[in-house]
């Protein structure tokens, strides 16, 4: 998996590095097919914002979360992120299942 992290008006510190490393595991633990992971982190006045766009097989998905303070853009933005990556997989696996339900009851 690739990861790029970068910031834009802010300097990326070991700290929020780590932070978005730490927050981006759940997310790949729930679906291991991700590619690369483009993390942008940055100011604009008085708002912070955070975006990720994570590349899987098939399709690339981008998140973004502003707010007043950095890192609970950084959470909330993950939580989103995580659903969507539930949500995909959900959707790849009911494809791949085969027949679809009451099928059989058809003849």
């Amino acid at each position: 998996m690739n990861l790029q992290i970068s910031g834009h008006h802010i300097e990326v510190t070991p700290a929020l590095r780590e932070y978005v490393e730490n927050k981006l595991d759940p997310v790949v633990r729930h679906f291991d097919k991700v590619t690369g992971v483009n993390v942008v982190l940055s100011v604009e006045k008085l708002k912070q914002k955070a975006e990720v766009t994570i590349h899987v097989p098939g399709k690339d998905m981008h998140v973004e979360e502003s707010g007043d303070d950095l890192y609970a853009a950084i959470d909330a933005m993950f939580d989103k992120l995580d659903r969507q990556v539930q949500k995909y997989k959900q959707k790849i696996q009911d494809h791949h299942r085969g027949e679809k339900p009451g099928m059989q009851d058809a003849e």
